[in-house]
């Protein structure tokens, strides 16, 4: 069922060294834009990758004007490449997802049924499909942000979430790691922005490796988080 809301869609995401999942992620979501029939863009953000990430990308853009892909020169991290994304797209409704292909973007149909009644639908993920340690990481992570942001959201870094553009144009997104989601919702919570969930599908990893777990990028992370508390509280 088409939303009220759904006049025109962006299809945004991030990538890094994800050569075997880009293509499949790009056609996956043109198929999105063409089911429900709206003006729609797919914007792809290479965040510097190494492999043959960005020329794939830019084969596809290429191959169709409704796909455009953006370059970092350098890797500048998760929440730089989110970002980019977001200020890229130019459509009413923003979707936000990764580029590593383990949700199924044709479920995007469950965010559109929320979307008439607020401002913003994350996902959770349904029986979450990674590796133990991720999972105890993202459930503790889940909680610290819960409590001191006041979200609540019991899946902070979905990466399955549907925005009114509106909201997101002048937020003053600072994160160039990890942080990134809880600081877009944080900051949108603020706001005064209405914000409700619904479970979506996660699947494992069939290709690429995950470059988000590292103990500088963590460091980092508890850095931005501790500024974000500051400037938010």
């Amino acid at each position: 069922m088409k939303p009220r809301s759904l006049t025109s869609l962006s299809i945004v995401f991030p990538c890094y060294n994800e050569a075997l999942n880009v293509g499949q992620m790009i056609e996956q979501a043109v198929q999105v834009g063409e089911e429900y029939g709206v003006d729609y863009e797919v914007v792809v953000v290479d965040d510097g990758s190494r492999d043959e990430s960005a020329r794939i990308a830019g084969d596809a853009a290429r191959a169709n004007p409704r796909v455009r892909l953006i370059r970092h020169e350098r890797n500048k991290g998760y929440g730089a490449a989110v970002r980019t994304a977001l200020a890229g797209a130019t459509k009413d409704l923003v979707f936000l997802t990764d580029g590593d292909n383990q949700f199924r973007l044709t479920e995007i149909e469950k965010l559109f049924t929320k979307i008439d009644g607020v401002d913003v639908v994350v996902g959770w993920r349904i029986n979450r499909r990674d590796k133990g340690y991720r999972r105890l990481n993202g459930f503790l992570w889940t909680r610290l942000v819960r409590a001191l942001f006041g979200l609540r959201v019991r899946d902070i870094d979905c990466a399955f979430k549907l925005f009114r553009r509106r909201h997101l144009e002048g937020l003053p997104l600072e994160s160039d790691q990890l942080l990134i989601h809880a600081e877009i919702l944080a900051r949108l919570k603020k706001k005064g922005c209405r914000i409700e969930e619904i479970g979506v599908n996660h699947y494992p990893r069939v290709a690429g490796k995950s470059s988000a777990v590292g103990l500088n990028r963590i460091l980092k992370t508890f850095g931005e988080l501790s500024r974000l508390y500051r400037s938010i509280k």
